[in-house]
């Protein structure tokens, strides 16, 4: 939502400052937090911000876009130099507790007498430096940041510079209907999906999410959409969404996969085999084929419903006997079971 945005203010001649929170990320964002978020350490923050770049070009013009990590001047900030801790110090003065407990999450995390840390108050100052540390003009995020961007702007009138336009994007809800889109939640589409699992993705939300879709991610108005099919709406909502990220090529060979296993209860040419060496719950062949990481997630997708065998539905974790067949998990994955000759 937020990088395609700034693609926009890129395509009009302005660079992009993507800021990647490495500070701030060990801090937790209490933003739309019912509790406290657990702390990261440095390590953990490196590795997850390692593929970030990758993605974010995806979408953003390389050549006018700044990388900036914000442990650039945080650690300056807090103190690692005596001018910076003056100016820690500084900004503190200036900014009451008063405004920082306004924000909503935090008043209904009081109503709810779940607690808050003195740490998570700090978080929206340090944020809001990070406008200071670029002189951003405009910043964007999403809508559960408005506050966040908002001490912002507090925070560059302490340093006396002209404080920056905000600008929010409405939160994409995710595939199962109900939350924001999120990694943590497990109802996500991710940049780096293959072109088959983002084409399936797309096509399991519901018809009215898909026109939301449509709209907020800028493939046209809902309006228009809804005098096509819904189903055919939402194929090429997956097919724009694919193609974004994995060209149109892809996203035709995404849509003929999705036509074959799904639309004509084909099987895909190209299943993976897995082995099966002796009889074996059918959790555990789960978890060795990949097809799921631990054998809880395995037995919770067989009480729902989510297993076949050839077809059958398996609503109960039986012992397996090795032979040739074919295991099925949820609507996209697949794999072919043999026994070892």
């Amino acid at each position: 939502m937020v990088l395609s945005k700034l693609r926009r203010f890129q395509d009009l001649g302005h660079t992009a400052v993507l800021i990647i929170g490495d500070f701030t990320a060990q801090v937790g964002d209490p933003s739309g937090r019912d509790s406290t978020r657990p702390i990261l350490d440095i390590e953990t923050v490196k590795n997850n911000a390692r593929t970030y770049t990758e993605q974010a070009f995806g979408i953003l013009d390389k050549s006018k876009t700044e990388i900036r990590f914000n442990s650039e001047w945080l650690w300056d900030f807090m103190g690692k130099k005596a001018e910076g801790l003056a100016g820690f110090i500084s900004t503190a003065k200036n900014i009451t507790v008063s405004r920082l407990i306004e924000r909503e999450d935090f008043k209904t995390r009081m109503k709810s007498e779940n607690p808050i840390s003195l740490l998570e108050l700090f978080y929206p100052v340090f944020q809001g430096y990070d406008s200071v540390a670029v002189k951003a003009d405009v910043e964007l995020g999403g809508q559960d940041q408005i506050f966040n961007l908002l001490v912002g702007r507090d925070v560059q009138k302490i340093y006396g510079m002209e404080p920056q336009a905000v600008m929010t994007a409405p939160l994409l809800v995710g595939t199962d209907g109900v939350k924001k889109m999120s990694k943590s939640y497990g109802n996500y589409i991710a940049f780096n999906d293959s072109p088959v699992d983002m084409f399936g993705k797309v096509m399991s939300v519901s018809d009215n999410l898909m026109y939301d879709y449509y709209e907020i991610l800028g493939f046209g108005g809902a309006a228009e959409i809804k005098q096509a099919h819904p189903m055919e709406a939402k194929k090429k909502l997956a097919f724009m969404i694919v193609g974004r990220y994995h060209g149109e090529q892809e996203a035709a060979l995404a849509g003929q996969h999705f036509e074959t296993v799904f639309s004509k209860k084909e099987l895909p040419q190209d299943l993976e085999t897995h082995v099966v060496d002796k009889p074996n719950r059918i959790s555990y062949i789960m978890v060795s084929a990949g097809l799921c990481k631990g054998t809880n997630e395995a037995r919770r997708l067989i009480t729902q419903g989510a297993v076949r065998i050839d077809g059958e539905k398996i609503i109960e974790d039986i012992v397996f006997e090795p032979k040739e067949c074919v295991i099925q998990v949820g609507r996209r994955q697949f794999k072919k079971l043999t026994k070892r000759s």
